[in-house]
């Protein structure tokens, strides 16, 4: 028999001759609940799946990982997305963002990586003054990734059914990489103005200094740039209270209204045609003349219903508590009719005897659902007695204590994977969308936050303040020497379309409520959030329980005479052309867990277990297995016997 060893000699050489392939660039579609960091890896997801309901907002992702050589001059578009009949979704429909990355030296929570996060979204056209922005061309740098952020609002018109569109990405070299969209329009709307009240809080000098360097910006000049960033806000579903100019005061009322009235009213221009602000806040010096003088044009006006001042800001820390009470006692006398607010708990309401003067309570997340001995467990019932006044109503809000407002100062509970909500740039996606789950588990009619522009100035390289890092700032100054373009616009974060995100689901949370079965909509919120400390770090869990709730609604409402009722399209995915052998696409409203196996989840554990495990033709994304398929099977169980109608998700009561 001949010897081998010749051959096999033969065969380790040549195999020891050959080149070492280098791993290319990679292009995918991912879902909104992953954040994007340099050093994601790639994957092979050429699909992306959307649910939304006629004017609502939903985000996808496009990633791109470098490979062994880069990618240079890259740039996308996504023309339109085609409809039903010769409908198309375009134009300031859909807008596209370069993420930006925002570098961080010390982690807002003990564990979280500290380095560069995406977070400011540099727009390709601008929502606002609808200008070409510098989101594109960009480069990826060889072994690190990067991402675009892809906005799609449906029309209040569109009509309910698929659409499709690409994203096609280029870059130098002849490369080019596609990325298809498909969305699945139902046949529902929600409100323009948010069902949940809020207030964010804004400070005017900080704008004028970022746009301009200067500290003594005049009305004339500010006014018009506010107005931007609460048109801005205003198409986040949340409203800015107090962006008015301190001095001359009182303003000139004519000038005021001719500025604000179009936002108080719900005239001015917006993609969710006819949103007001829900909320505005006295400003003015605390004397009698004056708070008389904005109660009464506020009432001329019919806006004193969202009119309301602030007796003071944490007392004791903040403000005495004989402060508070003087200021109440002041408002009572010179403006009965104007509501008060404070931030403090249902204790110190008690113990100083605040609960006549106080007409909206606010407490931190932890104070209304806690850990510590004083506020542990959920805390709804300690407020029934105050708000059996006429009048009264709870809010909540968060702040550092979700990290820790001091370093080493954090709760056991704040880690990677679980912890309070939190807007910090630095925590999961999860954590950014949970704060109005919590408010409708726990009752509350509205939502408090104490600042959005504090680090405006410095924003595109720190915003470390209060021991986090965006804390405090959800803003990014889009001057033309930062986004380019000519006119200076306010730029959105990532964060703050997280928080839209998450009052899209108050409105969903609502809309089952309304429709006749809150028992459900708080459980799967529960199942979602066991306790305000535990919010999951799981985004496709986030994104199934949003399903679940479409799902919910169209049965409760399928049945209805027409006008209130609904047949449900295809909500999700359809049956594989191969009769069920082939994967769904990812549902890219959220994107593939990045939670831990055995979190908390609204669908059941087989369900979650399947999509954290992948499997889809997205390339290991999970949740439009899970969400696709529970808003199919609730179509084909019940498309026999219901109605075709249409439905609008109920507005906010005026």
């Amino acid at each position: 028999m001949p010897s081998i060893r010749p051959f096999r000699a033969a065969l380790l050489s040549l195999t020891v001759a050959l080149p070492v392939f280098a791993a290319g660039p990679a292009v995918w579609g991912e879902g909104m609940m992953v954040k994007v960091r340099p050093g994601t890896a790639a994957r092979s997801a050429t699909e992306v799946r959307l649910t939304a309901a006629r004017n609502e907002f939903v985000s996808f992702q496009v990633a791109l990982q470098g490979g062994d050589t880069g990618l240079t001059g890259v740039r996308a578009k996504l023309p339109a997305l085609e409809g039903p009949g010769s409908t198309t979704l375009t134009g300031p429909d859909v807008t596209l963002y370069r993420e930006a990355l925002i570098p961080t030296k010390q982690a807002s929570v003990a564990g979280e990586p500290v380095g560069a996060w995406p977070d400011g979204l540099v727009p390709d056209t601008d929502e606002v003054a609808g200008e070409t922005r510098s989101a594109f061309p960009f480069d990826v740098p060889a072994k690190e990734a990067r991402a675009i952020w892809v906005d799609v609002h449906v029309p209040q018109d569109a009509p309910p059914g698929d659409y499709v569109g690409t994203v096609t990405v280029e870059a130098d070299g002849g490369f080019q990489r596609q990325v298809t969209a498909r969305l699945t329009v139902v046949d529902a709307a929600l409100p323009s103005t948010s069902s949940l009240p809020s207030a964010f809080l804004l400070w005017p000098p900080h704008v004028c200094r970022a746009h301009t360097g200067r500290e003594d910006c005049t009305p004339e000049e500010l006014q018009p740039l506010l107005a931007r960033y609460q048109r801005m806000a205003l198409e986040h579903r949340f409203t800015l209270s107090s962006l008015f100019p301190r001095k001359p005061w009182p303003p000139a009322w004519s000038d005021f209204d001719a500025t604000w009235g179009p936002y108080l009213d719900g005239t001015a221009p917006s993609r969710l045609q006819g949103a007001r602000m829900t909320s505005l806040e006295y400003v003015g010096p605390l004397d009698a003349a004056n708070l008389k003088d904005f109660t009464a044009h506020m009432t001329e006006r019919g806006w004193l219903d969202r009119a309301y001042v602030q007796l003071g800001d944490e007392p004791p820390y903040g403000t005495t508590f004989e402060q508070v009470r003087a200021t109440g006692d002041l408002v009572r006398q010179a403006a009965p009719g104007l509501r008060t607010m404070l931030t403090t708990n249902s204790r110190e309401l008690k113990a100083n005897r605040l609960e006549d003067q106080v007409d909206v309570a606010v407490p931190l997340v932890n104070h209304l659902d806690g850990t510590d001995a004083s506020f542990r467990g959920d805390q709804r019932g300690t407020y029934t007695n105050f708000l059996e006044r006429p009048g009264t109503a709870l809010w909540m809000y968060q702040s550092c204590m979700s990290h820790g407002c001091a370093y080493g100062t954090n709760a056991p509970e704040n880690k990677p994977g679980a912890g309070w909500p939190s807007y910090m740039l630095d925590r999961s996606a999860a954590k950014a969308r949970a704060m109005e789950w919590v408010t409708f588990l726990e009752g509350a009619t509205g939502e408090l936050y104490y600042q959005t522009v504090g680090m405006l100035s410095t924003a595109w390289t720190d915003q470390y303040r209060f021991n986090g890092n965006g804390d405090g700032t959800l803003f990014y100054p889009g001057t033309p020497a930062a986004i380019g373009g000519k006119t200076d616009v306010p730029v959105a974060s990532l964060r703050l379309k997280l928080i839209r995100q998450g009052m899209q689901d108050y409105e969903w949370l609502k809309a089952v409520s309304d429709a006749g079965d809150p028992g459900f909509a708080r459980k799967v919120a529960r199942d979602l959030i066991p306790a305000a400390s535990r919010v999951t770090d799981d985004g496709a869990a986030f994104d199934a329980a949003r399903l679940k709730l479409i799902q919910r609604y169209e049965e409760l409402t399928a049945t209805q005479t027409p006008g209130a009722g609904t047949t449900p399209p295809d909500a999700g995915t359809k049956p594989p052309a191969d009769g069920g052998t082939a994967p769904a696409p990812e549902e890219a409203a959220g994107g593939p867990s990045r939670g831990t196996p055995g979190s908390p989840s609204d669908v059941t554990p087989d369900a979650v277990a399947d999509a954290q495990a992948g499997g889809c033709s997205t390339g290991g994304g999970g949740t439009a297995a899970v969400a696709g398929g529970l808003l199919f099977a609730a179509w084909a169980l019940g498309g026999m016997r219901r109605q075709r109608a249409r439905v609008t998700v109920p507005a906010r009561r005026k």
